[in-house]
């Protein structure tokens, strides 16, 4: 009897060990609880934060650090298990999948909004229109005029922009710098009247207009003529959505959570109705929601 006891008494510590074990392995988060590390594009610092704002008082329970550096620098970590969501502008490429489900890694992505790339130029410069052929020539340095081109910094998405969709397979001037930052780049144009700086619109958006149409006044934000609209546009919400205003670039998250957790509950907070209006606030166009655009005047 004693025997038999101790033998089930022993079964049941195996049971319990067994089970802790396998509790401590598992999922500690939720889609509304934990803790979890997200890496962003530094360009899109001021937009995430409030998103994180607005997810934090709704779901206290959670602990979402995030970390804001160029684009290529948070990839490198989600390839390398660092984090495991993301907020880049573009998706992963075939191979980086392949590179991923080698390790039986699977991975989800949603465009979630569209941003546009505004050019900028110091306000006593003359030029404020550009077709796109002029801007391929100004980053190629074979264009007539010799302006000092300026991005945010080195490993940015617009850098990567520039080079992959609008001069593809071509190489930047020597007349290409990246800056230290965004207000780096902006003093900097504000200081040199032949500069053409590479910027997110919502960097140089006033926020302080009703509207949302006005700029800051530090920069001159330029029109961009577009043939297959035959107009030219400067970087509004009305113009971003239908790709009138010809650079613009979506926001994806991508995660790899294969369970309902943190990273997945964020993501979707982005994605819906409160996440989609601060992208809209923010002066981008909202992809996973409806919008109306009504008439306005604009004075240029």
């Amino acid at each position: 009897m004693q025997k038999l006891v101790l033998g089930i008494l022993g079964l049941l510590l195996s049971f319990s060990f067994f089970s802790c074990e396998e509790g401590a392995k598992g999922p500690v988060d939720t889609f509304t609880t934990g803790n979890i590390l997200v890496e962003a594009d530094e360009s899109f610092r001021p937009i995430i934060e409030e998103q994180l704002k607005v997810f934090d008082s709704s779901f206290p329970e959670t602990n979402i650090k995030i970390v804001y550096k160029p684009e290529a620098e948070c990839i490198k970590d989600f390839m390398t298990n660092t984090t495991r969501l993301i907020i880049v502008t573009r998706d992963l490429s075939k191979d980086e999948k392949e590179a991923l489900g080698q390790r039986k890694i699977i991975t989800t992505s949603l465009p979630i909004a569209k941003d546009a790339v505004a050019l900028v130029v110091n306000n006593d410069c003359k030029d404020t229109l550009f077709n796109i052929d002029q801007i391929k020539g100004i980053l190629t340095g074979k264009f007539a005029k010799k302006y000092t081109v300026v991005c945010d910094n080195q490993g940015s998405s617009i850098l990567r922009y520039l080079l992959d969709s609008i001069i593809p397979g071509q190489q930047l001037a020597a007349n290409v710098f990246a800056a230290k930052g965004k207000d780096s780049l902006i003093n900097y144009v504000a200081n040199n009247p032949n500069a053409l700086g590479f910027i997110s619109v919502t960097d140089v958006s006033d926020f302080n207009d009703p509207e949302g149409l006005a700029f800051i006044n530090k920069v001159k934000v330029v029109e961009l003529f577009n043939e297959k609209w035959n107009g030219s546009y400067k970087p509004y919400q009305a113009y971003i959505a239908p790709n009138k205003y010809p650079f613009t670039r979506k926001i994806y998250y991508i995660h790899r959570e294969t369970y309902p957790g943190l990273g997945t509950g964020f993501a979707n907070f982005m994605s819906r109705d409160r996440g989609q209006l601060i992208f809209k606030q923010s002066r981008m166009f909202p992809l996973r929601s409806d919008v109306i655009f009504r008439e306005a005047a604009i004075n240029n």
